[in-house]
């Protein structure tokens, strides 16, 4: 059986390697803000929660996962860096795993406001 392929952008042309180890998976986590908090729901079947590991530093949340199965031979791995636009109080910051999600709750510090430039979208 082949293994299927996508058209391959002009960098990867030549190379005999499936299209799919460069795909990147936008649907494995939901963010929202609520109630003065930011809350991210990351979704990570099948790892152990002493297996997951998150860290804040300058607005930055960064999470990653690792589980080997030595049985199998097989290794999991899972990072994803989280950048927040306000202020965040990174000493109430808390993380809970149930049923496979990972949720993390980061209350947004009290007067804190987006810093930028807003950018008029045009019709």
């Amino acid at each position: 059986m082949a293994l299927i392929r996508a058209p391959t952008s002009s960098w990867r042309q030549g190379l005999d390697v499936p299209s799919r180890l460069f795909e990147r998976s936008g649907n494995d986590y939901e963010l929202f803000e609520e109630d003065g908090e930011f809350v991210l729901s990351i979704e990570l079947p099948g790892f152990d929660p002493a297996e997951i590991t998150a860290s804040w530093d300058s607005g930055v949340l960064n999470v990653a996962a690792e589980h080997e199965d030595e049985q199998r031979g097989q290794r999991r791995t899972y990072h994803r860096r989280f950048r927040f636009p306000k202020d965040v109080d990174d000493e109430a910051i808390a993380a809970e795993y149930n049923n496979g999600i990972l949720e993390v709750r980061l209350p947004v510090e009290t007067g804190a406001a987006v810093s930028g430039t807003e950018i008029e979208v045009e019709a």
